[in-house]
Parts: structure tokens; sequence; C-alpha cells
């Protein structure tokens, strides 16, 4: 059986974010959290961003209350404060599982949820809309990673979906 897109694009997500840790340890410590000019004031702020909306938007299709989502940004800015690398790279990974554990126990990933922003109101959508939000999310971000790299005098790692789609029909 076929798997579902949204999953699919979480595992390219998770795939991805995997390639940037992996190349990230290849490269000299310092450029981690050397401040560039940027987007983001470093690699390492860029991470955090990443999952610290990671975090939100787990919340959001959990369909959490907004005061629960609130104290998850907390808790995910306490998680994060002066991690190194691979302490980042743990936390992503125990995030990840938090995620499939969640997609694993959904029915539904068709459904419509309804979530409530305090500033852009109430939202009616589809939980798979919301996945593809974090995974387009992911890739932007990994896009401001490869410029940081690359302004620093490193090459980045390729992460596009196709090469994601190349990699898993080579093990099949």
């Amino acid at each position: 059986m076929k798997k579902h897109h949204a999953l699919q694009l979480y595992d390219y997500h998770v795939w991805a974010n995997n390639k940037f840790f992996v190349r990230l340890k290849e490269l000299p410590r310092d450029i981690y959290d050397r401040e560039i000019q940027s987007g983001f004031s470093s690699i390492a702020e860029t991470l955090v961003h990443i999952y610290t909306a990671d975090t939100i938007w787990l919340g959001v299709i959990r369909e959490n209350s907004m005061d629960e989502i609130q104290a998850s940004i907390i808790q995910a800015q306490e998680k994060t404060k002066d991690k190194g690398l691979e302490e980042m790279e743990m936390l992503f990974y125990d995030l990840s599982k938090k995620y499939q554990d969640f997609f694993y126990n959904e029915s539904d990933l068709d459904k419509e949820i309804f979530p409530e922003h305090p500033q852009y109101g109430r939202l009616e959508t589809y939980l798979s809309e919301l996945v593809q939000h974090v995974v387009n999310h992911g890739t932007y971000h990994r896009g401001n990673l490869t410029a940081m790299i690359r302004q620093q005098g490193y090459s980045s790692v390729p992460t596009d979906y196709v090469f994601y789609l190349y990699e898993i029909s080579s093990t099949k």
C-alpha cells in the first residue's frame, strides 16, 4: 500500500534535516554558532527556529489549545538554549518521533481541522495541508542554512525533494 503523500513529505523533511546534521558535523565546529549577516544570526539560531516552529505545528495538528501551544514554545526555547549541534540533532530526532507517533495513531490525515490563531483567527484546513506547511517551512529555512554555509566558504548538501525520491527508490 502506498504511503499517504503527507507522510511521504514528512519523511522527506526528516531526511533533509538529517542530511544537514551530517554535513554540519563534517565542517569546522565554529561555523555552527558563528555570527554572520543573514536571515538569522547563525546556523544555530536557524536550527532553533526550525525546531521551535515544528514544535508549534505539532501542537496545532494535535489540535492542542493555544495555551498548550504557547507552553510548548517556552519549553522549546528552554530545551534549545545554548545547545550544541549534537544536542540539537537529538532534539530534532525526538521531535520527529513525536510526529511519527501522532501519524501512527491518526486514522485520517485528510480530516478537516480548524486551528484558531490569536492574530489571524480561525483557519479551515486539512491536517495534510498543515503537514505540507511544516515541510515547506523547513525547506525554506534549509535554504537559509545552505546560504549560511556557503557564505562561510563551504559547500552545502543537496536536499531537494527529488534527491530524496531518488535515494528512497534506490533502496527498494
